[in-house]
């Protein structure tokens, strides 16, 4: 193994901290206290750890955190009625509904009843439609981190030829144009594309978002490549046990690359950290403050 580890455990933790000293300036210089509500359907085991670990870091992050946990057949009519009322409480200035949704509910009708200036997880049509035009809006959360990551590695990605391998509204998409707007070179891939390999074999930045275990493997990449591996993927071994795994064929492709991160332990760490910066930005917006103070740390 030739490449960096890129820690996303302590990256994230340093964004984390570096949001709870804003939280804390922010509450003694307006007395005012970010909100962050989680909005819970159903009882998937994944989504409630996940659910769980976003309450304990917000709060520790110094901000309110409230939680609704509804039953898996809620109505489609009383989940927007709870939409309804965070919008309009003025302690709450971020709102999140867990998905994936029971098939019984309409995600994008859902998703386009949260008020766009509440929107932390960046997927309101309205934000997308911002960010494309290269305006200010709230960010999905794990592209966010994605170019934190990178910018970790790369003070500037300027010029860099960076290829996302995706195009999910999730992910793909708004990471493209965030790389944009670091004004890197940008192709986007996906899973049908015609010699994935050698569009790879171009990139100085590869970001793998599409959903199938150890697709991307290590002759794919640049000598000297930074891999930011967004996938996550249970692999059974010939032992019978279960192993994550990412996108990417990770020991392949770090005696490859100059940089990668690891999964775990890479880019889950940090979608809970931007979380905390979307809710810390949008709180100070809707209270018509100055921007907080956490684009210094990428």
């Amino acid at each position: 193994m030739t490449a960096r580890i890129i820690d996303g455990k302590a990256i994230a933790a340093a964004v984390r901290a570096h949001v709870a000293d804003e939280v804390a300036r922010v509450q003694r210089a307006h007395a005012m206290t970010p909100g962050l509500a989680v909005v819970l359907v159903g009882s998937d085991p994944a989504s409630e750890v996940y659910v769980r670990s976003k309450h304990k870091l917000t709060q520790a992050a110094g901000m309110a955190s409230f939680e609704h946990v509804l039953p898996s057949d809620v109505g489609q009519d009383e989940l927007l009625a709870l939409i309804g009322r965070l919008n309009r409480d003025p302690l709450v200035h971020g709102i999140l509904v867990q998905l994936p949704l029971p098939k019984s509910l309409d995600t994008e009708s859902i998703i386009n009843a949260i008020d766009p200036a509440k929107d932390v997880d960046g997927l309101h049509p309205n934000n997308a439609g911002r960010l494309a035009a290269g305006l200010p809006a709230l960010s999905p959360c794990t592209p966010l981190g994605c170019i934190i990551l990178t910018k970790s590695v790369h003070a500037s990605l300027q010029g860099m030829n960076a290829i996302v391998i995706g195009r999910s509204n999730l992910v793909g998409r708004p990471l493209v144009q965030l790389l944009l707007n670091e004004n890197a070179t940008v192709t986007i891939a996906h899973s049908r594309s015609r010699d994935l390999a050698q569009l790879c074999a171009r990139a100085d930045l590869v970001y793998a978002a599409v959903g199938k275990p150890e697709m991307v493997r290590g002759d794919w990449i640049k000598p000297g490549a930074t891999v930011i591996d967004v996938g996550i993927n249970r692999l059974s071994g010939t032992d019978g046990k279960t192993r994550l795994v990412g996108d990417v064929a990770f020991q392949e492709a770090s005696g490859v690359a100059g940089a990668i991160t690891p999964v775990p332990g890479g880019v889950g760490q940090m979608t809970v950290a931007c979380l905390l910066v979307n809710t810390l930005r949008a709180a100070c917006a809707i209270h018509g403050l100055p921007p907080p103070e956490v684009q210094p740390l990428w």
